[in-house]
Order: C-alpha cells, then structure tokens, then sequence
C-alpha cells in the first residue's frame, strides 16, 4: 500500500492562543468550511466537535489539545499565473490547543510535533499573557507562524492596535497581509495587500467569498501597506531587491514564493484578520496555512541519538527512510482503550506489524492504527512520512518515548515539560476506592506529565502535583467521572523547593562491623549553586547535567572504585529529596565528588549511597540553604474605579508592580509578578471587590528566595 497523497500537499498545525482569543471557535469554522462537519458547533451552546470532554463543554474551555484530519481545497491556491488552482487539495493534520495556563503542557507537546501555528490572538486584548508564554514555546521550536486576529467584531476591537501589541511584545517582523474594512459592528469585509483587492463574506455561515475591488475610502491607505509589505518581503531576496530598487515590481508569485520561505525560516510573520465567530475571514486564513506555512519537506531533518554509540543522527520526511516517531500524548478513550498519539518523521508503519520502543528497548504489536477526527476514530492500515495518527493498546509508552526501526534505532529529543507548583492532599473515601484511586491516578500521570503523583514518606498520604488549583481541580473531577473514584481532598499547597547560596565541603565515612562482612564506603564533596549553562559551552565528560542538579566526577587514581561513583550520585540524589530546612526536594546544586576511600573487602554500593547522603546533608546545612517560592505574571485587567484598591491589595500579597496599561472602554492593565502562596482564592476575591467584572491570568514565571519573616511561617505550617 502506497502513499495516495504527495508529501507537499501536508500541513501539520496547530491552533494556539490565550484562553478566549476564539481557538475553538476557529477550529469549528475550520472543520465546517472543509466539509468534516455538517453544522458549526459553538462554545457557548456546548456543542463543539473538538472540545468533546464533558469538563471542556461544562466550562467552555478546552483542556486536552483535540486532534483533526481534514482535507482543503484553497480558495486561490499559488499557480505560475496566479489564478487559482482549484485541483489542488491539501491534508490538514490539526492540533487545537488549550488557552488556560494551567493546561500549557497540552501545548508545549502539540507544538514539538507540529510543522507550524496559527496563533489567534482576540482584537480587543490584542497579545495577553498565555499568548506571550505560547510564542515562548514556538520560538523555543522554532515553529513558523502566521497570525490570525479574531473578533473583530466585538465592541473595542482594533485591528491596528492588537497588530501593534505584536510588533512590541512578541516580533518585530510581523507583517499586515490583510487590512479590514469597518471594525465593530461595521465590520464587513477585509482587504488582502498582496492582490489589492476586498473579499467579503456572504451566504451561508460566510462560504461564499465574494471579491470586490479596493472601495475607494480605503485606497490610500491600502496602498501604503502594502508597500511596507512589499519592501519587508523583497529584503528577503538580494535579486528581487535590486528589481524593485530599478522600479520593477515583482510578481505575485514571486512574493508569494518569497514571503514563504522567509515565514517558513521564520524572519516574517505574516498576520490577517476576521471574525470565526461572524464567519468572516477563515478560509483566507486557511488559503495562508498552505501558501506561507512548511509541508514536512520544508523542515529540517529530525534529530536524534543512535543509542549503540551515542552519535548524532538525522530522519528525513521520507517513506524510504527507516521508520522513526515520536509518541507526544496517552489519553485513555473510553471507546478503543488506551492511545498512544504519534508523529511520524520518517519512512513507514503498517498495523499488525511489530513497534519498536528506543526509549525502553522493548518491542511491542501494533495492533490497530486510527487516523484522529477528535472524539471520532477513523482506522488505517499504514501511515506515512509526515502524518500524525495514533495507536492503541500499546502498554509501555509514554510520552516523549521513540519508535523506530529496531535494525536503525534512534532516539529523538524529548519533550520538556515544567515542574508543577501546585500540590494538595488526596486519599479514597472507602476501601473499595482505594485500588481505584491508585490505578486512576497513574493513568491521569500518564496522560499528563505535569501532573505528578508523589507519597508523603512520613505520614503515608498520597500527594498530586499540578500547574494550578483549576489544573488539579479538573484531574480530581476526571478521576470521578472517567474512573469512579471518589475521593476526600485537602487544601491546595504551594510546592516550595530549597537550594544552597553558598560553597561548602562535607566528608563522611560509612563503617558497619556485625560480624562476617562488614560495609564501608567514604566520600569527600564539594557542594555549590549550580552555574546555568553557557549556550554553546561544551559539558566535560566527567560531568552529568540534568535541569536542576549537576553531578562531577574528580576521582583521581581510583580513590574510589568506578562502579561505585553512580551509587554516590544516587545517594546524593535521594538526600536532595528531603530538604534542610522544612524538608521540601532541593534543586540547582552542583555536587562534585573530589576525594573518597574503599574496602577491598567491606566496600558496597549501599555503603557509599549511605556515605554520600550523609556528607550532602552535613554539606548542604553549611552551604547556606534557602526556601524558594514559585512567582506567579499576573495581568490583571480591572475597570477604573477599582484601580486604587486592586493595586493596594496587590502590594499587600507583596506583589511587585511592573507596570500599566490603559485598555479600550476604561479598562486598566496591572501588570506584576506575585508570590503564589498570597494568590489562592485570588480569582473570587478579585470579582467580589470589582462586581464581577475583574479578570487576573497567571502564569508561572520563576523560583524566589523567600523574605525571612515568611521562611519563618512555612516552617512553623503557616503558609
């Protein structure tokens, strides 16, 4: 069975944005407009396609990022002539992705497998938080975008203004592809400033596009945008440059051709505009996907380990190429299982045949393969170079794991994930939903890296970890309704870390006489704060990095056995779990082992795990340790009236202020950073002191080292 398709005619994108912006509702215009669905589903009528959990449609807000295959013939598809080519049909591959902070690993993994982004952003807010902290992710990728400003309708809506926020706050070499025509009420059409001409939006649920020319109040100022697009385009291309210098103007197809590959290289962002809701705009937004965002042959070849000897390999978006993917999400379908979503990056797989697991060295049979039309399951027999499909019933993956061909294995980058912030207390309310809870809780923490179970070794309580109080909120109500688990749970925590803020050495001997063989192991350390890493810098052969430790090996002349030096790493390891302070884990250490002794006879690796935790404890508690507090970015956006006391109650949850901002219909941003253990309940406390009118978004921004008096409180439990 071959490929029915060629690869170029691919697009594997996602829909991402700030909660609210519109994803969904342009997601459900998507499906409609490409024929997948018969009737537009809307948030608030709770009828949407690919926001199918029941909590997404209770909440109008999507939490796991949906899947969608669907099929695109462009309205005026790029041909040598520039009229449209209406044979040619295009293969979406679709992620819609949450907007909620606390759901961000939903993102973070969607855009790892993803070729592009459509990112939407809400014409009255323009760029909010969460889309500041979605374009982290896609610049981290490297991920080519186009813009999609939505809402154009809605009162205070401005075009102009929210393509300003983007230019100021995430890329300055975002480009108007369109301009609109009326804003508000009036808005009725857009204007496209490659074509110079309007297209308005007429018909049923707007899928007649109607082309007009230019009305004549818009002229002038058409025309100066598009110089300005045109210049931005023509400095990505020396011959087109010196042609439009001599007063040439280059062709339509030229500046579409060039405009492509400088947004697939990302040094241009294009941005367009509309209505999802009023059905105006989408499908030119769609004709944009396939002009200006890569196919998989327009990317780099993936990158990857050979696990025999550690070189570097590459996989090219090519069937003939050994099979290689990456598993991105586990969801467990009520229907078919347990699924196991995968993006292929090269060559071939075929259900019934055998997946081989790099990550564990295991192999298993690929029973069934479907293709992903959200909620719905639409099976396959082979999928291809460039597809995104998912298996089910495989038992051992997990996210960021590799398949591959086991005669050429590789193992691809893994996805990282942020550490939770946010832990509560949880235990079964019977005894029959005990077993439950436990088997409930592993398969949520498969699902979703981000939500961590733990035990507390001293009282025996069961522990989860999350994002937010609304991320843990959802899991517990999942647990409940997937599982049938009930369960008791406690007050939300805050997940404090400790560190060290200064240099200090520690050494222990481990010596145990009972009779017969006795143990003993002896380390000497060197503890400090861990340097972050120098882009570029090379990590020495004797040093092990991982995010928050940094292990170094500085035995000389076999002081100490090798195959006891990862014991000593170990032991370390598991004493950093159990802080000096208040017993929260410690992170950013630099560990170096510099000097130790052993046994001929007595030496083991127990003894040095022993030596080692010992001398990391007596070290850590003269290296000058700290507590460290998540600090939240908040954005709060409160009418005016209430501006005086917003920010006084702000300064008194010791935020930080960094600035304002005024927004339309006398709405003021605060912009702050604040501790997360004053923020919770923050959201209820906000609406009763503004009538209900007040809004915060936070996101997680960083680790701080606690004042004294507040160190003092979270020993004694008081915080």
């Amino acid at each position: 069975m071959n490929r029915d398709y060629p690869l170029d005619s691919v697009r594997n994108f996602g829909i991402i944005a700030h909660i609210d912006a519109g994803k969904t509702t342009t997601s459900e215009r998507i499906l409609y407009y490409t024929g997948m669905s018969h009737k537009i589903g809307e948030v608030h009528e709770g009828n949407t396609v690919t926001d199918w959990m029941e909590q997404e449609r209770e909440r109008g807000i999507t939490i796991t990022a949906a899947a969608i295959t669907c099929f695109w013939h462009p309205t005026y598809a790029m041909s040598a002539d520039g009229k449209p080519d209406l044979a040619k049909k295009v293969r979406f591959n679709i992620i819609d992705t949450p907007g909620h902070i606390d759901f961000t690993a939903e993102v973070k993994r969607s855009l790892r497998v993803l070729d592009g982004a459509v990112v939407v952003f809400d014409g009255v807010a323009g760029v909010e938080p969460q889309s500041e902290t979605n374009w982290r992710y896609a610049d981290d990728g490297n991920v080519p975008r186009i813009c999609f400003i939505n809402k154009l309708d809605r009162m205070g809506a401005s075009f102009e203004r929210s393509f300003q926020s983007i230019l100021e706050r995430l890329n300055k070499n975002a480009v108007r592809m369109q301009i609109p025509i009326g804003t508000e009420e009036n808005f009725e059409a857009v204007i496209d400033l490659l074509r110079m001409k309007s297209y308005h939006f007429e018909g049923e649920m707007g899928n007649q596009i109607i082309e007009k020319d230019v009305p004549a109040e818009y002229l002038e100022q058409a025309k100066k945008y598009r110089a300005e697009l045109v210049e931005k385009i023509v400095e990505q291309d020396d011959t087109l440059m010196s042609a439009y210098l001599e007063g040439k103007e280059p062709s339509l197809a030229d500046l579409k051709k060039t405009l492509r590959k400088a947004t697939i290289e990302v040094k241009i962002i294009p941005v367009f505009t509309g209505s999802a809701l009023k059905n105006k705009g989408v499908q030119l937004v769609l004709d944009a996907v396939v002009d200006y965002l890569p196919s998989p042959l327009d990317i780099p070849p993936v990158h990857g380990i050979d696990p025999r000897n550690g070189n570097e390999i590459y996989r090219h978006a090519d069937d003939k190429e050994p099979f290689s993917a990456l598993a991105f999400k586990l969801q467990n379908d009520p229907f078919v299982g347990a699924l196991t979503f995968f993006r292929v990056y090269s060559g071939t797989i075929e259900a019934g045949s055998y997946i081989y697991n790099a990550t564990t060295g295991e192999k298993e049979r690929l029973g069934r393969i479907v293709r992903l039309q959200a909620d719905k399951r639409e099976e396959v027999k082979k999928v291809f170079a460039g597809e995104i499909a998912a298996a089910v019933g495989i038992k051992g993956a997990k996210t960021s794991h590799t398949f591959c061909d086991e005669a050429n294995p590789i193992i691809l980058d893994p996805i990282k994930f942020m550490k939770p912030v946010v832990s509560l207390r949880i235990e079964p309310k019977t005894k029959a939903d005990q077993e439950k809870m436990g088997l409930a809780l592993k398969k949520l923490s498969d699902e979703d890296p981000t939500f961590i179970i733990s035990t507390n070794t001293e009282t025996g309580e069961t522990i989860v970890s999350g994002m937010g109080e609304l991320h843990l909120e959802i899991m517990v109500d999942r647990m409940k309704r997937e599982f049938s688990v009930e369960a008791n749970v406690g007050e939300p925590q805050v997940a404090y870390r400790e560190t060290i803020t200064a240099e200090a050495e520690a050494e222990h001997k481990y010596i145990k006489q009972s009779g017969g063989k006795g143990q003993y192991g002896h380390v000497k350390i060197t503890l400090k704060p861990m340097e972050p890493l120098v882009e570029g810098k090379k990590i020495p052969k004797n040093v092990k990095r991982y995010d928050d430790f940094e292990f170094i090996d500085s035995i000389k002349g076999g002081a100490i056995p090798q195959e006891f030096i990862p014991a000593v790493e170990k032991g370390v390891r598991e004493a950093m779990g159990r802080g000096i302070i208040a017993g929260f884990p410690m992170v950013n250490i630099s560990c170096e082992l510099t000097y130790g002794s052993y046994h001929d006879v007595d030496s083991s690796e127990i003894a040095y795990k022993i030596a080692a935790s010992q001398a990391f404890q007596d070290g850590a508690k003269r290296a000058k340790p700290v507590i460290l507090e998540p600090i939240m970015k908040i954005e709060v956006s409160v009418p005016e009236k209430f501006f005086g006391d917003i920010t006084g109650n702000l300064s008194g949850k010791r935020a930080q202020i960094e600035g304002f901002e005024d927004r339309p219909g006398g709405i003021k941003l605060i912009r702050a950073t604040v501790p997360l253990s004053e923020m919770f309940g923050y959201t209820n406390q906000l609406r009763s002191m503004t009538e209900g009118r007040g809004m915060a978004p936070m996101e997680f921004s960083h680790y701080a080292i606690v004042p004294p008096q507040v160190e003092k409180q979270i020993v004694e439990g008081k915080k």
